[in-house]
């Protein structure tokens, strides 16, 4: 009748000089809410699905993080977000990109597996099949915050998107030390034990031609089956050829490595030296759990099969 739950609200680098005492106790409170959001639904004997999706959707409406309201602005000036969820008890999965309207975009991931046959949608049809069922839908003011708009302005003037490599040598920057990668993303596993991940993010701010990250891609951020279910948060392009939530999976099935050995694995020994800056959160089919990130920071919190609960960033 135990059960665990782990979220994440993105991996970078998070100096600790960056953020006021305030501004630190409001991403306290926002991962805390979120945490108990999704207990809320396991507490109650409610499915890893349910929780996940409900966790990354308070995270979603809080403009600190990355994804849904808070996301980041791209090249032109609207945003294009990305959302998977994926359920280990069955294997399905639901994913879409580059929505650009749909207030919460885990929901959107959702109804593509409930309510198609597809996995992966894209813009402009996730949007239209979000408006079809009836989600709530907003216009581009309900997605701006200043800050995010001074990041795009600040990336314009230096030419390149944040922390992305520049196209070319001449137009090199240094990237900013301050700078945080936003994915939000959450894994559970429920009271009969199966496993659920979810994972939403808004990009890199001044993307361009519609890239789309690892997020939506099932495999390489998100990922669920019998064994584990991951959530990954990072330099996307990294995570997605390195398939790094699938190769968890694979290392436990096939290598007989726990959940800890795998995702030391993956974050430290594969990702790490290929420049891959990020983290993950995991959680394993005994309700183990497991947080790595080579970053500075990640910010995160989870709740145990025992019942201990914590927040962190550093």
């Amino acid at each position: 009748m135990k059960f665990s739950l782990a979220i994440h609200g993105g991996a970078g680098t998070i100096a600790r000089t960056s953020l006021t005492p305030e501004a630190e106790q409001q991403y306290r409170s926002a991962l805390h809410t979120a945490l108990q959001a999704g207990a809320a639904v396991l507490a109650s004997g409610g499915p890893a699905l349910d929780a996940v999706e409900t966790a990354v959707r308070s995270l979603e409406d809080c403009p600190l993080f990355n994804a849904g309201r808070g996301a980041v602005f791209t090249h032109e000036g609207h945003h294009e977000m990305d959302a998977a969820l994926m359920d280990g008890a069955s294997g399905r999965a639901g994913a879409v990109a580059g929505v650009r309207e749909v207030q919460n975009p885990i929901r959107a991931a959702r109804l593509v597996m409930e309510a198609t046959e597809h996995v992966l949608l894209a813009y402009p049809g996730a949007d239209e099949l979000a408006r079809e069922h009836g989600l709530p839908l907003q216009p581009p003011a309900y997605f701006f915050t200043e800050f995010r708009h001074r990041q795009l302005q600040e990336a314009i003037a230096a030419g390149r998107m944040q922390l992305d490599h520049a196209a070319t040598p001449a137009a090199a920057v240094a990237p900013d030390p301050n700078w945080k990668k936003g994915t939000v993303g959450a894994v559970a596993r429920d009271q009969h034990g199966h496993l659920a991940a979810a994972t939403s993010t808004g990009g890199m701010t001044n993307k361009r031609y519609a890239r789309i990250g690892d997020t939506p891609l099932i495999g390489a951020g998100t990922w669920a089956d019998a064994r584990c279910a991951i959530s990954c948060t990072g330099h996307g392009e990294y995570f997605m050829r390195a398939v790094a939530a699938h190769d968890i999976a694979c290392l436990i099935e096939y290598r007989g490595l726990t959940l800890a050995e795998a995702c030391r694995v993956v974050v430290h020994d594969k990702l790490a030296p290929a420049g891959g800056e990020g983290g993950l959160i995991a959680v394993d089919a005994a309700g183990n759990l497991a947080l790595p990130f080579n970053s500075e920071g990640m910010y995160r919190a989870w709740r145990d099969a025992d019942g201990a609960s914590e927040v962190a960033i550093y």
